[in-house]
């Protein structure tokens, strides 16, 4: 499908996008991309992220990685998981953070 297309490479480059969850305002946060989905850490010394909660829907907005204009809004649902430790390292490399101190992960998965 077209929007996975444009997600995915765009956000392969992307380090932030704006998330703005219902009832608040746009929120720009650091995300990884991985498995087809986006992934988001929150609490502790990590960014706080007012609205995101299991199964909440948000808005993703992604900018253009090379001009930095606005390139997409899309849905997600997101999933308060657990990560496995290969999703918990690339997460920690991402975050450049060696001792991890995230109250909460969420897969933010798009809808088609």
């Amino acid at each position: 499908m077209e929007i996975t297309r444009i997600l995915d490479a765009a956000l392969r480059k992307a380090a932030a996008v704006w998330i703005t969850s219902p009832g608040h305002e746009p929120r720009l946060v650091h995300a990884h991309w991985r498995d087809d989905a986006l992934w988001v850490i929150t609490g502790g010394t990590e960014q706080e992220v007012p609205g995101l909660a299991d199964q909440s829907q948000v808005t993703v907005t992604v900018r253009s990685p090379s001009t930095h204009s606005h390139l997409i809004d899309a849905t997600a649902t997101a999933h308060l998981t657990e990560p496995d430790e290969e999703t918990a390292q690339a997460l920690r490399t991402a975050r450049l953070n060696t001792k991890p101190d995230w109250e909460a992960v969420y897969r933010l998965e798009f809808s088609a």
